[in-house]
């Protein structure tokens, strides 16, 4: 039996435990990559996947699937619990800066070494666009909810970051926007 989310976070919220059980498999590996992706960082990207999942479960009864699909939910719990831990840990980085090592790289395959500097080259509110509408196929109405932005400002930021990127692989733009 394949229930829709809403289906399942309903019956969570009714008390089903195993309801989130399901909904963590589902979401766990999505939502590490959207943090990943914006992080690049293991530890970091499972700390906020474990929190959003905890948040979840403390403010189930907020979700209402009236104003918004679950998955949505999920994403921008995700990321503004990512954007808390990374604001603590640049104030920890101030005050304590011999506790942090820098991060070590693995080595890929250079196409894809090469998106994820492009990637990292973008602006944090322009990267968490791209994450999202990309790599998650998210609409851009959705992207505007997770992070809080109105619409234009989504569709002003993905301009923006795909036309620095198309610059940086050397593509011209056809003028007709993304």
């Amino acid at each position: 039996m394949n229930l829709t989310d809403e289906k399942l976070m309903e019956k969570f919220q009714n008390g089903d435990t195993e309801a989130l059980n399901e909904l963590y498999e589902r979401y766990r590996a999505p939502l590490f990559r959207f943090i990943y992706r914006c992080t690049r960082d293991d530890q970091l990207s499972m700390d906020v996947v474990q929190d959003a999942f905890l948040k979840l479960q403390q403010k189930k009864h907020y979700f209402s699937p009236e104003k918004g699909r679950l998955k949505t939910y999920l994403f921008q719990i995700a990321y503004h619990t990512m954007i808390s831990k990374i604001k603590m840990r640049a104030r920890w980085h101030r005050l304590l800066p011999f506790l942090y090592k820098e991060p070590v790289n693995i080595s890929r395959s250079d196409e894809k070494m090469e998106v994820e500097r492009m990637l990292q080259s973008l602006s944090n509110e322009q990267r968490a666009v791209i994450v999202l509408f990309y790599y998650h196929d998210l609409s851009k109405k959705d992207i505007a909810r997770i992070l809080n932005i109105p619409l234009g400002t989504v569709k002003s930021r993905l301009h923006q970051a795909v036309q620095k990127m198309r610059k940086e692989w050397g593509i011209e733009s056809d003028g007709k926007g993304s």
